[in-house]
């Protein structure tokens, strides 16, 4: 993906952006913003007319394909997608617009776009394209792969006025490259990403980023006194693991935790049959952290992020923990398990511990959580909860960017919900009520003094079980790694 200034003669489709108006469908942004090296004024209305003749309408995503005039050297069609009302278009609006064309244009070798030249810049067009171009491939044999005709786009060359001012695209495919490989980690089945796998190949990449790298396996952690992780991981046959990665940027510190369940049955207090191969995505969490902190270090921000990540498979055998069971987390406190399937508190509590002792100023944590974030806020709205200021913070960069984080309350009357007959606390309250909330209450309590805290639950957000939409696959999503890399940023601009 590269930004260029003219078509190249070997460009298959040029895909414009059209909006929506009253006497129909026009083109997107001022004429100087579509016309392109060749492509001249007398050529676009043309293809307008042609647009406006078959009934495209401009509406937001809308795609219509057309033949490309004769004057389109080389180019064998033009591709319009729709942005909607011409006052609605902002980065968001693009980024979808593009994924949405990029889906389209399977089999084709080469495209550009004007979308690139739109007010926002090309960073957003760049996302979208690299974005909705993502699939996942590594379990499928010849008897299933794509063709060559059938598979992604294969290149998108941005139209944009100055090629040589190419930081935008740079950061842009940066970031898409972080949230692609959140998704291949989330996609990649529990058979081949178990806890010590996922850890390695953690390992992997943080070394190649240059990241110091830390694996704690079960022995130390036992010895470590991690109970939480210990605990969730000891009914499989394959242990857990804590690895730590840091990128020494700077000065000013930021705490990433994320949940890494490689696969949740729910342990004895077993979860229903149906759907439940969607636990494939419960390192979601994990994902994303490890995801945003190699991409901390190739964008080189000026910020010291350790990203500490428990990974565990929590499976019902004859060594796996009860209901009733007590553990102790990381740091001494004892907790009643009164239900298996709240496993996730559990990893996280020993985690944000450990990360607590860095001394952190900011600590985020990130977690496919609970069932109750879907019923609270549906499955594309993360909801964001901890300290009010940093949680509101954290919430409105990320609707910035496109993930859509809700700030959440934290009512302390449902914290005595979680105390325990026999023990510091219960790993659930006696009824369902707030339980995204609940479950962020849990965490609270193993969150230093004086940290700036916020805790996303992406229980639905992470994993798309429908179909497509905008720059959003079926399966892994990436969510909310985005999010993540505007807050660091946001930071180290502090």
């Amino acid at each position: 993906m590269d930004p260029v200034d003219s078509l190249a003669p070997d460009t298959d489709v040029l895909v414009l952006g059209i909006v929506s108006g009253e006497d129909g469908p026009a083109l997107a942004g001022s004429d100087d913003e579509v016309v392109i090296g060749a492509i001249g004024a007398e050529s676009l209305a043309a293809v307008l007319a042609s647009l406006r003749a078959v009934g495209a309408k401009g509406s937001s995503e809308e795609l219509t394909r057309i033949p490309a005039p004769a004057e389109f050297t080389g180019v064998t069609s033009v591709l319009a997608v729709g942005l909607g009302a011409p006052d609605g278009i902002d980065a968001e609006q693009v980024r979808r617009s593009a994924g949405v064309a990029a889906r389209a244009l399977t089999g084709v070798r080469r495209a550009a776009t004007t979308l690139s030249r739109l007010a926002p810049g090309p960073g957003p067009a760049a996302e979208g394209f690299f974005l909705g171009a993502y699939t996942f491939t590594a379990f499928r044999s010849e008897k299933s792969a794509s063709k060559p005709e059938d598979g992604p786009l294969a290149r998108v060359d941005l139209l944009v006025a100055d090629p040589a001012d190419d930081a935008a695209v740079r950061r842009a495919i940066r970031v898409a490259e972080a949230v692609a490989l959140a998704r291949d980690f989330v996609n990649t089945p529990p058979s081949h990403l178990f806890p010590a796998e996922f850890a390695e190949r953690a390992k992997a990449f943080a070394e190649q980023a240059g990241l110091q790298v830390e694996i704690l396996d079960e022995k130390a952690l036992a010895a470590g006194g991690y109970g939480g992780i210990v605990g969730v991981g000891q009914g499989s046959s394959r242990p857990p693991r804590l690895i730590r990665l840091t990128h020494a940027g700077g000065a000013k510190k930021v705490a990433l935790v994320g949940k890494g369940i490689t696969f949740d049955t729910g342990g004895i207090s077993i979860k229903p049959a149906a759907n439940m191969e969607n636990m494939t995505s419960d390192m979601g969490g994990a994902a994303a952290v490890i995801a945003a902190t190699i991409a901390a270090a190739a964008l080189e921000l000026p910020v010291t992020v350790t990203a500490t990540v428990p990974m565990a498979e929590n499976m019902p055998s004859a060594t796996a923990q009860r209901p009733g069971d007590v553990l102790t987390q990381y740091g001494g406190t004892t907790v009643e398990v009164i239900n298996t399937d709240a496993e996730g508190r559990l990893v996280l509590a020993d985690a944000i511990v450990r990360a607590c002792e860095d001394e952190p100023e900011y600590l985020i944590d990130v977690a496919t959580l609970t069932g109750a974030q879907l019923v609270a806020l549906g499955s594309r709205t993360p909801g964001v909860m901890g300290t009010e200021e940093f949680r509101d913070r954290v919430a409105h960069l990320s609707r910035e960017i496109g993930e859509n984080g809700w700030a959440m309350p934290l009512p302390t009357e449902l914290r005595a919900d979680l105390n325990s007959k026999i023990a510091d606390l219960a790993n659930v309250s006696p009824h369902r009520f707030g339980g995204m909330l609940v479950a962020a209450l849990y965490l609270k309590e193993f969150v230093a003094e004086g940290v700036q805290w916020a805790h996303l639950d992406v229980a639905g957000p992470a994993y798309n079980t429908g179909g497509a939409f905008g720059y959003v696959p079926k399966g892994g999503t990436g969510v909310p790694v985005r999010t993540l890399i505007a807050v660091l940023s946001d930071i180290a601009a502090e």
